[in-house]
């Protein structure tokens, strides 16, 4: 299969402190990629939406990102930290400033609420500057904006930043390759069962294609954007609510495509023998060593493996051969 790597939209996540406006601003985001010919605007919630060529999620706060990252899903390729104008820098902040640094993605600071009669930005950059963060204005190589989420103003000044900051990026995708994709949102619905939110990262989809996440499958049953409107297909960048998962997948889990569904069952098993290495299920162990010296040495090796990965166990340690009653009892514990 030949590479055919097209250029894709920016996937955006919008973090900060509670009550900083990170919800308005998605709002006011949304607000202004409809036209008037889409009057009701967003008819259901899904996780994400696309605007002005870029895919914005819209995620239960730093919870749900930090859930997609610990399972190695890659998800945004620009952050948007929002910060009040009129309250500055909170503890929410500086969790928010971590998270996208260890996410190692581009940072683009949006300070709100300018129409507030206490807004400093001036005072907010300061506080920034204090936790690493130093914007153009100060010297720094991070964009900012400031907007107001209630009013609109400086809104599509953002999503110029955030344009310019995705053509630096040069995010690619080739639309041929295996489609790979993260869940980013899921729930039971009494009335047709799993429904999850993909979205895609490389690749393509169609209604019909099997797909498995590391714990479940499904023939995809249905694709619909956030308007409701049905999808046949989808690409890299996009995201979607399918229909057709046997069970409900977890938020952050990576999605692939499958051509047969034994392949997608064995699949699964695997990924749930690492899970049950990883959950610290317990490896018990019997050391035995030529002389009595190593034991202590070996024993330091082995300490130093890190225990979320492998809960480690030495139920006997002693100087000798291994013997048949040994191997008895490593398959018995």
């Amino acid at each position: 299969m030949t590479n055919q790597k097209t250029t894709r939209p920016p996937v955006v996540a919008v973090l900060g402190h509670i009550d900083h406006g990170k919800s308005s601003l998605l709002e006011a985001i949304r607000d202004f990629g409809i036209t008037e010919g889409e009057s009701g605007g967003i008819t259901q919630h899904i996780g994400a939406y696309q605007v002005e060529e870029a895919t914005f999620i819209d995620t239960p706060g730093h919870q749900a990102f930090s859930a997609m990252r610990s399972r190695g899903a890659q998800v945004a390729d620009i952050a948007i930290l929002v910060v009040a104008a009129d309250e500055g820098v909170k503890d929410q902040t500086e969790e928010a400033i971590n998270f996208i640094e260890e996410a190692g993605v581009p940072m683009i600071v949006a300070i709100n609420k300018m129409d507030k009669e206490k807004a400093d930005a001036n005072k907010v950059k300061r506080q920034l500057a204090e936790c690493g963060v130093e914007v153009e204005e100060r010297g720094g190589e991070i964009p900012s904006v400031e907007l107001s989420a209630e009013t609109g103003d400086n809104v599509d000044e953002l999503l110029e930043v955030i344009a310019l900051v995705a053509e630096m990026e040069d995010l690619k995708a080739d639309p041929s390759a295996r489609a790979e994709g993260v869940i980013i949102e899921s729930y039971l619905d009494s009335q047709q069962g799993p429904l999850a939110t993909i979205l895609l990262r490389q690749g393509t989809l169609e209604a019909g294609d099997l797909v498995a996440t590391n714990s479940t499958f499904g023939t995809i049953k249905n694709m619909q954007d956030s308007q409701g409107e049905r999808l046949e297909k989808i690409e890299a960048s996009q995201p979607a609510l399918m229909l057709g998962f046997s069970e409900v997948p977890q938020v952050g889990e990576k999605v692939y495509h499958f051509e047969e569904q034994e392949e997608a069952k064995e699949f699964i098993e695997e990924e749930e023998r690492k899970r049950s290495i990883e959950a610290g299920e317990g490896l018990n162990a019997i050391l035995k060593v030529d002389v009595q010296g190593s034991i202590e040495a070996i024993e330091q090796v082995l300490e130093g493996i890190p225990q979320e990965k492998i809960d480690l166990k030495l139920i006997k340690k002693e100087v000798g051969d291994i013997s048949e009653a040994d191997v008895r009892r490593a398959q018995t514990v």
